[in-house]
This record gives C-alpha cells, sequence and structure tokens, in this order.
C-alpha cells in the first residue's frame, strides 16, 4: 500500500473539530487525475454536501492540466464522492445534527487512485481557538526549554 498525501487542508483542524474520519473516492476525468498527481489542488476552502442521496466535493479547486487542451473541466466544479450505502447513510444521519458538517482533509493516492480523506465535524468557536494556539505555544515553549538543557 502506498499512500502518497498530495494535498492537505490544514485550515480544517484550526476551524472544526475532527469528530469521525472516512475515505472516498472521487469521479474525475483524466485530465484531473493528471493534474492531481503533479499537486496542483488547493482544499483550503472545500466543503462536501449530500443531495440525492450522493456526496459532492465543492470549491475543490483542481488547476487545469497543461497539455489537457480541449479536454480540460472547469476547476471549481462539483466532483462526485464514491461512498458505501452504509457510510452515507450514517453521514446523512450525523450532518442532519445541529452544528456537524462534512470537511475534506486531504487527498492521496492510493495504489493508483485518488482518494480523499473526509471528516464529521463541528465548528469551533473563536474562544477554541484561542485555547487552541495557547496550548500550542505553550509546547513549543516546554520543548524548546528541553532543546536548552
Amino acid at each position: 500500500m502506498s499512500d502518497r498525501i498530495v494535498a492537505k487542508n490544514k485550515k480544517a483542524y484550526h476551524e472544526y473539530f475532527i469528530e469521525d474520519k472516512y475515505e472516498a473516492g472521487l469521479v474525475l476525468v483524466g485530465t484531473e487525475v493528471k493534474s492531481i498527481r503533479q499537486g496542483k489542488v488547493n482544499l483550503k476552502d472545500s466543503y462536501v454536501s449530500i443531495k440525492n442521496g450522493e456526496a459532492f466535493v465543492y470549491n475543490m479547486h483542481i488547476s487545469p492540466y497543461e497539455k489537457g487542451n480541449i479536454y480540460n473541466v472547469d476547476p471549481l466544479r462539483p466532483r462526485k464522492l464514491l461512498l458505501n450505502k452504509r457510510e452515507l447513510r450514517k453521514l446523512i444521519g450525523l450532518t442532519t445534527l445541529k452544528g456537524y458538517s462534512l470537511i475534506p482533509l486531504s487527498l492521496y493516492l492510493k495504489n493508483g487512485l485518488v482518494k480523499m480523506e473526509l471528516s464529521v465535524a463541528k465548528g469551533k468557536r473563536i474562544y477554541d481557538k484561542r485555547q487552541d494556539i495557547a496550548k500550542k505555544d505553550a509546547e513549543r515553549r516546554m520543548q524548546r526549554q528541553d532543546d536548552y538543557r
């Protein structure tokens, strides 16, 4: 199993409490796969929504492939996620609860296929973010103290 992470959504860990993680495949066009292999993808403002019993990822930017000419598609088009029915039902149940949303965490290649790690997440409040920043600061200071000794 050779997993190669192509893109990470670092903002998700700052903005949300991560509850559960799922792995999903994506329905892509050939030129999109080539761009992803080159690492030209951005997950920063992307989110997952479920419509008519199917999951779609929105605002995931895949840059057009340079040599793709007429085969290139819209970089921000919605892309379908491939999940089991059981997983979809569970996600529908969780997202109907107040405050939960589906957020892509990373995009990676697994055995030649493009996979997405998505999570059920709950939004953080401003004071939660401040607490996380203060905690990281304290850990850094303690690490520096240990390095000097």
